[in-house]
């Protein structure tokens, strides 16, 4: 097991959650749901909400993924150290996977906490939440 992630379930920032599996389709639901709001925003030039909402997708995509495998996130950033132990060196998800998650999750915090933001930085972050919620989509159909 990933050091990183046994130090996540040992500090209780993940944690089983066997209710998990039957939850992951209503996560990835809801991930579609904020996909959809975050290109009305960006359609709207509001840029801080489509980079929060295309985050967001993101991390409902993410926390699909988890509860898929019986785990729970209470922390954002063991959110990706999950997804890298469990699907990324498993080999289900690409690298490049959590590296879109946690700069989607910067700029999210950056438009968030310090109101910078941008439509190329919105952009960015809904087009990877594309990529990442197909692929989760194509994990959980198999």
């Amino acid at each position: 097991m990933n050091a990183e992630f046994q130090r996540c379930i040992e500090s209780g920032r993940i944690t089983s959650f066997p209710q998990g599996p039957a939850l992951a389709k209503k996560e990835l639901s809801t991930a579609n749901s904020d996909l959809t709001d975050a290109r009305k925003s960006l359609s709207e030039e509001r840029y801080k909400w489509a980079t929060i909402q295309g985050y967001y997708a993101m991390f409902h995509a993410a926390r699909a993924l988890v509860y898929s495998r019986g785990y729970r996130e209470k922390s954002h950033h063991c959110l990706a150290v999950a997804l890298r132990a469990l699907f990324v060196d498993e080999k289900r998800l690409r690298a490049r996977a959590v590296r879109d998650f946690l700069n989607a999750m910067n700029l999210r915090e950056a438009a968030d906490y310090e109101a910078d933001f941008s439509e190329k930085g919105a952009a960015a972050v809904i087009k990877a939440a594309e990529r990442f919620i197909a692929r989760t989509s194509m994990i959980l159909t198999r």
